[in-house]
């Protein structure tokens, strides 16, 4: 355990990344082709992409330079693994929104749906705020694992049930700047 932060050290983790899952050059492919679909659908009005910290921000960015037109941007932040690989099933907001929503045609840019319990519960805070619509970009969705189902308009990737990391998404709080998508075997 790092004395720090209270994860793991490095050192304790298994050895280095596993079998890429999917590639640089897939994700980047994937996120041009959702900022496509995005500037179609908003065209003529100004999107407000809300990344959810820390595993989106990867894909949050490149998305944004995706997109190629007027936009805001906010960041949030909600937990509930912890340092886990799994769930815990109670949400946790850590950071709230800078500005206000109200009004706002909001996109929330999350790196993974898993149970779905997260973005519920997201979707349910942020639609208090009166945005005038909501919808979810997600990198990556484990649809076996879902307990409540959510709308996840853009979607980059379904994958198995498998704990995976890289491009945003950690292992314990460690490699998150991998350029792809990993497993543990």
């Amino acid at each position: 355990m790092s004395a720090a932060s209270g994860s793991p050290s490095p050192s304790s983790l298994a050895p280095g990344p596993g079998p890429v899952q999917i590639t640089s050059e897939q994700i980047q492919a994937r996120v041009t082709e959702l900022a496509a679909r995005i500037r179609q659908d908003y065209a003529g009005r100004e999107p407000h992409l809300i990344c959810v910290l820390n595993g989106a921000f990867m894909f949050h960015a490149d998305l944004v330079r995706a997109l190629d037109m007027p936009c805001t941007m906010d960041f949030l932040q909600a937990s509930s693994y912890g340092n886990a690989k799994q769930s815990s099933g109670e949400v946790r907001l850590v950071k709230d929104l800078q500005f206000p929503i109200s009004d706002r045609h909001v996109i929330l840019v999350e790196d993974i749906v898993d149970t779905g319990i997260t973005m519920n519960y997201l979707l349910h805070y942020l639609e208090g705020r009166g945005p005038a619509t909501i919808k979810i970009a997600a990198l990556l969705s484990k649809p076996s694992r879902r307990k409540v189902e959510v709308p996840v308009e853009y979607l980059g990737f379904t994958i198995p049930d498998a704990f995976v990391y890289g491009y945003g998404l950690d292992r314990s709080q460690y490699d998150r700047n991998l350029p792809f998508i990993t497993s543990q075997e």
